[in-house]
């Protein structure tokens, strides 16, 4: 075989530094989202749905053959929160928590987990991201 082939898929959950809930503007929620995109893009991992609450994130993606996890979700934190300073004087303090977690799915599990983050603002209205992160319930 002459050339590499890899298809890694991934969610990817991570929150806003503290919890605070930075992100309640739904427009501008929306705006981060395809930016978050456009970072993955730019190293070669094809953004599946994106999406999430105001105090953290929902990836599902692949994982280019020549990025590490830990570098994607590094990448993505840095470009997205320097860019979150620029849209107003009330972000300027933004910042992600320092961990995340990253889960990998097989391509059964796709359609089950796209529908999981499309659904965050209901399914949270029932159970928070605190307590869904305790009981290890968070679908990976």
């Amino acid at each position: 075989m002459t050339q590499s082939l890899a298809r890694n898929l991934l969610h990817t959950v991570f929150s806003t530094k503290d919890r605070r809930p930075f992100r309640r503007d739904i427009s501008l929620r929306e705006e981060l989202h395809r930016y978050l995109g456009g970072i993955l893009i730019n190293h070669d991992c094809q953004p599946i749905i994106i999406g999430g609450v105001e105090d953290h994130v929902h990836i599902l993606s692949t994982l280019s053959r020549t990025c590490q996890a830990a570098e994607m979700v590094k990448e993505v934190k840095r470009g997205s929160s320097l860019w979150l300073k620029t849209k107003s004087p009330d972000l300027r303090d933004f910042g992600w928590q320092n961990g995340y977690g990253v889960f990998s799915i097989g391509f059964s599990q796709v359609e089950t987990v796209r529908k999981y983050i499309a659904g965050q603002a209901e399914h949270h209205h029932q159970i928070s991201f605190q307590d869904e992160r305790v009981a290890g319930v968070l679908l990976g």
